[in-house]
């Protein structure tokens, strides 16, 4: 979604359901720290969900990544959940924009 950074948090915490919406009640900040930024929304949830040992397989399986015989768009749908672990490691139209900036 093209959302302004400042109603991500609010658009994300809005649309967790269950243990996340749980998990959000335990980390929602006090007034006193400040607003929730969309970096530390990101960093709390991934280190709950996503460990660093558990990010890092991730990262391997998407760099050990071949077609064997998933067809396209399974091998796309595969392509597209790992690269979520390695950002650093796919070339997009955005990342080559950031380099202008």
């Amino acid at each position: 979604m093209e959302c302004p950074d400042r109603y991500k948090v609010a658009l994300a915490t809005y649309q967790f359901e269950g243990e996340k919406e749980d998990r959000w009640g335990t980390i929602k900040p006090r007034r006193e720290e400040g607003p929730m930024t969309w970096e530390r929304l990101r960093e709390l949830m991934d280190n709950q969900y996503y460990p660093r040992v558990v990010q890092k397989t991730k990262e391997r399986q998407f760099l050990g990544l071949k077609q064997g015989n998933l067809s396209v768009m399974e091998y796309a749908v595969k392509f597209n959940e790992l690269s979520l672990f390695a950002p650093h490691q796919v070339n997009t139209e955005e990342r080559k924009m950031d380099h202008f900036e």
